[in-house]
C-alpha cells in the first residue's frame, strides 16, 4: 500500500487564512505565494479537482515533491496530501459542516469577549448580538469596509480586526490544505511571514 491515498471518512482541510490582505491585493498575492510554494517544491502548477471541496474554488494545486517540508509528521507512507486550493475574494471562512457562526468574538480594543452562541445552553446565535457582526461582516464583503461596534467599550472595529474562535476567519486571501497531514507551527509561521500579514489558521471536515 506504500504510496496510496489514505482512505478517510470524509475529506479534511487545513486553512491559513490572511485576514489582513485588502480585496485588491488578494489577487496578486495569491499569485506570488503559489510562485513561492512552487520554488519551494511544496506544490506543482498541476491542478486538479479530486478532493477539493473549497467554494467557490473548485481546483488546486497538485502537492510537490517536498511537501513533507510543510507538515508536523510525514512518517506514514500512505498518508498523500490531496491539492492546495487558493481562495480569492472577501469572504468569512468556516471551519467545516454545519458552522456559520462564531461562537465569540473578542475586542482587539480592550480584549473582552462578545459571546455569541452561549454553548451549552444554545446551540444558535443571539440575534440581538449576532447582528451588529452580520451586517458589518456583509458590508465589507460588498464594499471592503464594515465594523461592528464593541458592546463593552463602544469602540467601532473593522471586522478583520476582531479576533474569533477558532472555527470562523475574516479574510481575502485563504489557503485550503486539502487532505495534508497537520502543518507545522514553524511552517505556519513562515507562511505567515511570506504573506506579510497577519494569519488565522483552522481546520475542518466535509
Amino acid at each position: 500500500m506504500t504510496g496510496q491515498v489514505v482512505e478517510t471518512m470524509g475529506d479534511y482541510f487545513e486553512r491559513i487564512v490572511d485576514v489582513e490582505v485588502t480585496g485588491e491585493e488578494a489577487g496578486p498575492l495569491a499569485e506570488r505565494m503559489v510562485d513561492w510554494m512552487v520554488s519551494e517544491g511544496l506544490i506543482t502548477r498541476e491542478l486538479s479537482s479530486d478532493r477539493v471541496f473549497s467554494h467557490p474554488v473548485t481546483e488546486g494545486y497538485v502537492r510537490g515533491p517536498n511537501w513533507a517540508r510543510a507538515v508536523a509528521d510525514a512518517s506514514n507512507p500512505d498518508w498523500l496530501p490531496g491539492p492546495v486550493a487558493v481562495v480569492v475574494g472577501r469572504d468569512y471562512h468556516v471551519g467545516g459542516q454545519g458552522v456559520d457562526t462564531p461562537e465569540l468574538a473578542v475586542c482587539p480594543r480592550c480584549q473582552s469577549t462578545t459571546v455569541i452562541i452561549n454553548y451549552p445552553e444554545q446551540f444558535e446565535a443571539e440575534d440581538e448580538v449576532w447582528q451588529p457582526f452580520r451586517d458589518g461582516i456583509a458590508a465589507w464583503m460588498e464594499t471592503g469596509e464594515g465594523n461592528a461596534p464593541c458592546p463593552a467599550c463602544g469602540a467601532s472595529v473593522p471586522v478583520t480586526q476582531w479576533r474569533w474562535d477558532g472555527s470562523f476567519a475574516v479574510g481575502a486571501l485563504a489557503f485550503d490544505f486539502w487532505d495534508w497531514p497537520p502543518l507545522s507551527d514553524a511552517f505556519c509561521a513562515t507562511f505567515s511571514q511570506q504573506l506579510g500579514h497577519r494569519t488565522v489558521e483552522h481546520g475542518g471536515k466535509v
